[in-house]
């Protein structure tokens, strides 16, 4: 049957209109399965995540870089495909942490195509740094891209397939936690607090609102008060994520990269509609029930809940700052110097540095929070515009 899309959106090929039908169909089963209705955290789960068929799960390029000639490929662009220079520089931070905890070891999650590990490994090389490099990666897809990515650095890196018991080092995590599913809620005109969730909607879908269970409501009750007509996220597995680092980081820091506010900001009366935001083909829109499996879903990050739940794991909180003001404390600047000097070469590597750095793009949206345990020396990427305060 045709597809109805919102304006702007590409329209896809029919081998990928097929697959998004097989998701849902298995959307459909497990929601009858239910009774009619899931909430909407196990919707995206499933949307994301099931097996062979969610948008992690299954094939089809989801991230790119921005290459001259044409439209990019893929469905949005991650600092790491942009320029190596991010990951060169994050090396650097990860270098002084690995140096202060006396382990020469880093574990990412959701390395992506391995552009961070790629770009970060051969900074270590040009450092004399030895590293030994895991990936923990949900996505089969993007793991054998991440093989055959970094084959040339042989052995030293390995994947994993759980969660280490134990880890030296330093953790790094790339917009990680704004792709884990978060429960949405709402207060009616009433002030009742709602739990949004998912029902069919003719061979498509749309939100059921239904009274909060006791946990939600408890959790939401502790961050914000009611206001009525005001819809949001709070993003309980991202919590508990963090909350678990602290019970296998037996000494190091994580270094948690991505966009988002603290709670203050986060829960602004005037952000009454949430964060929940999806991407298909570079195209940024609102509505998570649009060709389910082909597109990627995401809310953005309370960073006051995160750094609540390290403490709670009993982490330090190492560091609060803004993607822009971490990059050039960590050593950007040095690494922009070494540029080529032919004007054409260095206007093409500065061009995706400015998104970077740019308040208008990357540079304030996204943060960089550290987390961490048993280091004695400060961080040098947040030696200045540190905003664990505002947290």
């Amino acid at each position: 049957m045709p597809v109805s899309l919102p304006a702007g959106l590409p329209h896809p090929d029919p081998d990928a209109l097929a697959h998004s039908e097989r998701v849902a169909e298995l959307l459909r089963a497990r929601m009858a399965a239910a009774g009619g209705w899931l909430p909407f955290d196990a919707w995206m789960e499933l949307a994301l995540y099931a097996p062979g068929l969610g948008y992690y799960a299954a094939g089809g390029v989801k991230l790119s870089g921005r290459g001259a000639g044409g439209p990019p490929a893929g469905d949005f662009a991650t600092a790491p495909e942009l320029t190596p220079l991010f990951g060169r520089t994050l090396a650097r931070q990860a270098a002084q942490v690995m140096q202060a905890c006396g382990a020469r070891n880093v574990l990412e999650f959701g390395a992506g195509t391995g552009a961070l590990a790629d770009a970060a490994l051969d900074a270590w090389d040009d450092m004399g740094v030895p590293v030994r490099y895991a990936i923990l990666e949900v996505s089969a897809d993007l793991r054998e891209r991440q093989q055959a990515r970094l084959a040339r650095h042989g052995d030293r890196v390995r994947w994993l397939d759980r969660l280490p018991e134990a880890f030296e080092g330093c953790v790094l995590a790339n917009e990680v936690l704004d792709a884990m599913p978060p429960r949405l809620f709402r207060w009616d005109d009433g002030g009742r607090l709602l739990e949004r969730g998912v029902r069919q909607a003719g061979e498509g879908f749309g939100w059921e609102d239904r009274p909060a269970p006791g946990d939600l409501a408890r959790a939401v009750a502790g961050r914000m008060p009611p206001l009525p007509g005001y819809a949001s996220e709070i993003n309980l597995r991202a919590e508990a994520w963090v909350r678990a680092l602290g019970g296998w980081l037996a000494r190091g820091a994580a270094l948690l990269v991505d966009y988002g506010f603290p709670r203050r900001e986060y829960y602004h009366p005037q952000r009454a509609g949430g964060t929940l935001m999806c991407h298909l083909r570079h195209h940024a829109h609102a509505d998570p029930f649009v060709l389910p499996g082909l597109q990627d879903i995401t809310a953005h990050v309370d960073f006051t809940a995160m750094a609540d739940a390290a403490l709670d794991g009993g982490l330090d909180v190492l560091g609060y700052a803004s993607q822009a003001r971490f990059l050039m404390n960590a050593g950007l600047p040095e690494l922009l110097a070494a540029l080529p000097s032919d004007a054409p070469a260095r206007a093409r590597a500065l061009a995706p540095v400015q998104t970077l750095l740019s308040e208008a793009e990357m540079g304030e949206l996204f943060k960089v929070l550290a987390v961490g345990r048993g280091l004695d020396a400060a961080l040098e990427g947040f030696s200045r515009g540190d905003r664990r305060g505002a947290l």
